[in-house]
Parts: structure tokens; sequence; C-alpha cells
């Protein structure tokens, strides 16, 4: 692994980052994702990125995230509903357990997908998964009495 990447991951895990990330990082990969005509996600440079739109589960009106993903085989993605180690589920699991169906902008396409809310050993298979690949995510997950959702894409 690349010093810088170490660099990356150990800021990332601090409660500082959790504190303030999620106030930027989200708005600035929405902008710049909308100005690129959604070919660029800047997080991406740090962990592959959807923008997911999921409907609303209360509005019922289309949101719009940017979140961190791992592509499986097969084309389908993993989601992990960290919310940079904060208290509460992220809205946009909400939303994917209301209303699976939903869309994907991956790399300038537009995927319709569903989502499923893993369980069981198929969930602790993807969290062994999502750990190897950004180790942040324990220190995520010790923060907080939640236990993190993690959500399968499948291409419809």
């Amino acid at each position: 692994m690349p010093p810088g990447e170490r660099l990356i991951q150990r800021v990332s895990a601090t409660r500082t980052f959790a504190r303030i990330a999620p106030h930027f990082i989200p708005a600035l990969d929405r902008a710049v994702h909308r100005l690129t005509r959604g070919k660029v996600l800047l997080s991406a440079r740090m962990l592959p990125g959807v923008i997911l739109t999921a409907t609303g589960a209360r509005s019922g009106q289309p949101r719009r995230t940017p979140l961190a993903c791992l592509p499986e085989e097969g084309g389908g993605w993993l989601l992990i509903g960290s919310n940079f180690g904060r208290p509460g589920h992220p809205a946009w699991t909400g939303n994917l357990l209301k209303n699976p169906d939903a869309e994907v902008s991956w790399r300038g396409r537009d995927v319709p997908v569903r989502a499923r809310l893993l369980t069981g050993e198929e969930r602790a298979e993807a969290w062994r998964t999502a750990l190897a690949f950004w180790p942040p995510y324990a220190a995520y997950q010790a923060r907080v009495a939640r236990e993190i959702r993690l959500f399968r894409l499948e291409r419809r």
C-alpha cells in the first residue's frame, strides 16, 4: 500500500473526519459529478464511488447521494452504510429498505439496480471483504452501537 493511502486511511478513521467530511465531501462530489456529466467523482480517488438515486422513504422524491462502493464480480456493487462512523443510519439506507429499486451512476452511465440488505453469513462475508478493502470501516463500527448496514446492488 502506498504511504499516501495509509495516511488517508488513518485520517478518515478519526472522529474529526467523521464530524467534518459529511458536510463537504458529498456536496463536492455532487457538484463535480454534475459538471463532468457523470464521469468524475473526486472521492473515487480514494475509493470507487457511485451516485445512488433512490426514492425517499418519506417524501417519495428522488434522492441523489454520492457513495463509496465496492464493485463486485458480475457487475453489482456493495454499499456500506457507515455514515462516517456517526450514530444514526444514513438516510439512503432507509430509502433503500422502503424502495429497493434504484439507480446508480457508474463511470458516466446510469444503471438500474435492486438493493438487498445483507444479513447473517452473507453480511459477515461482505463485511470481511469491506474491511480488507478499506480498513477504516472497522473504526467506524467500533464507534457506534448500531450494526452498519450493508447492501448488495444487483443490476435490473
